[in-house]
């Protein structure tokens, strides 16, 4: 199932079927219980009511009950033998015994039913004589026993609920009154509500399961434009358009501006890509072709090869690839090393080794500092080239560089010129690939425009920052703030 719908449909569907059974059993449950509560309740009742007629010695044909298709009552004595039972009862169970034929032999000490003893009799008449009342048994107040059972009354057999009460007449002779109450009541409302909940529950799941889909469907409905937009933007490969946000304000329009803000990322990546291909073609073919045409011209007039400036097209060439394999390292997310260093004495040997400089280089490192900072020790001694490369481009006359501790433990490189400086507007532009600012300056003279891109994005890979402000003297001064080692 690999739809989200039918899955998120299915599962509201399981859900809910699993919740309205558990409901619907507990309800059937809690409701036969009420039922079969209140039908043991009234065969109490009659149970009772017999049970204190036997208890005033009432005889057994005499005994009153109420409706007795609704209420069998079925009297037993302590050895189990049926002494009376209720009007057209033929046969019962749940009672302790199925007969429903009373024993021909009267219960021991009761005058009722047509038989007792001269004794008894004498005795009454006795207390007669002496003014006092005739004997009186007594009802067990005990909770009743129920169970249940079926009885067949007048040819007809239903389920009852069965209350068993025990009675003491006056002679002591124990009986115990079985009565019972229909279940059909209880029988045919658990019947009726199963019923409805059998039909209902189908029902309840087909309108959940739709009312999930349409749900789920509407909320669904942006993400299937958003992925129509973009199986459009892959194969048309035009990074420049968008996918649709929804006025929402949830996880789909979230989702749909964050691809959005991918794409307007990666139409840039590609841009500065395109970009970068085309200015190194257009960086590469100068001196490659002035290099063929003066080996062109050596080959045909010897006497006519320059040389110096072939070796200078080379040299030019080679530092221009080099430029262009590491911004190439630097863009695939090349780490630089954990190497401990001194920046302040690689600033001097970096100094040291420029003996070609025009404007002499002024150093100034406090002797007693410590500026240890960790990276790459080859990336590190670039930046500091290519920022005096620049400096020495752009000065008149001074070209200064100096170490010094800044707060939080950062190394700052400072190196100033008193040229004419950048413009504000013109100072993040510096930094991108292939810009140079005057483009009256010949290439010899301005390079490619790769060595301030180049110093920055070292920079941010060991965790610093490079950043370019004005001088003192007038021109440019630039800071490079690298982490210190601690």
């Amino acid at each position: 199932m690999r739809s989200v719908r039918a899955r998120a449909a299915l599962g509201a569907t399981v859900v809910v079927a699993l919740a309205l059974i558990g409901a619907g059993l507990s309800v059937l449950l809690v409701l036969r219980a009420n039922l079969t509560d209140q039908a043991g309740l009234q065969a109490e009742v009659v149970a009772r009511e017999v049970a204190g007629q036997l208890a005033l010695d009432v005889p057994y044909d005499r005994l009153e009950t109420r409706d007795e298709e609704d209420h069998p009552v079925q009297v037993t004595d302590e050895d189990g033998r049926v002494v009376a039972v209720s009007k057209d009862l033929r046969a019962i169970s749940g009672t302790g015994t199925d007969r429903v034929t009373p024993d021909p032999s009267p219960a021991p000490g009761r005058s009722g039913g047509g038989s007792g003893d001269d004794d008894g009799s004498d005795d009454d008449a006795d207390d007669d004589d002496r003014g006092g009342t005739p004997g009186r048994g007594e009802v067990d107040s005990d909770e009743p026993d129920f169970a249940n059972g079926t009885a067949t009354v007048d040819g007809e057999t239903a389920d009852y609920r069965f209350a068993s009460v025990r009675a003491t007449t006056s002679a002591g002779v124990t009986l115990t009154v079985h009565a019972g109450a229909p279940l059909a009541a209880e029988q045919e409302a658990v019947g009726t509500v199963r019923g409805a909940m059998l039909i209902g529950l189908p029902l309840l799941l087909l309108v959940v399961a739709g009312v999930t889909w349409l749900v789920t469907r509407r909320a669904l409905r942006p993400v299937e434009g958003i992925r129509r937009e973009m199986a459009a933007i892959t194969a048309s490969e035009d990074l420049s358009r968008r996918v649709p946000e929804p006025g929402s304000r949830d996880e789909v329009a979230r989702l749909a501006r964050t691809t959005n803000e991918t794409l307007t990322a990666l139409e840039a990546s590609v841009e500065r890509q395109r970009r970068f291909v085309a200015d190194a073609s257009h960086e590469l073919r100068s001196p490659i072709a002035s290099l063929r045409t003066q080996l062109e011209v050596g080959a045909a007039h010897p006497e006519l090869l320059d040389v110096p400036g072939a070796v200078a097209d080379t040299v030019r060439l080679q530092a221009l690839a080099a430029d262009l394999l590491l911004l190439a390292r630097l863009d695939a997310g090349e780490r630089p090393g954990r190497t401990v260093l001194d920046l302040g004495a690689l600033v001097r040997e970096e100094v040291s080794q420029r003996g070609g400089d025009r404007i002499p280089v002024t150093v100034s490192v406090p002797d007693s500092g410590e500026f240890e900072v960790a990276g790459s020790r080859g990336q590190l001694a670039r930046v500091i080239g290519n920022l005096l490369d620049n400096a020495q481009r752009h000065a008149r006359s001074a070209v200064t560089v100096s170490v010094r501790p800044a707060e939080r433990g950062d190394v700052v490189v400072a190196v100033t010129d008193d040229g004419a400086g950048v413009p504000p507007r013109e100072r993040e532009r510096i930094f991108e690939r292939f810009v140079r600012l005057d483009d009256a300056r010949t290439r010899d003279d301005g390079g490619a425009g790769l060595g301030l891109a180049i110093a920055r994005d070292v920079a941010a890979r060991h965790g610093g920052r490079l950043t370019v402000g004005d001088a003192p003297e007038g021109g440019a001064r630039f800071e490079l703030r690298l982490p210190g080692a601690g």
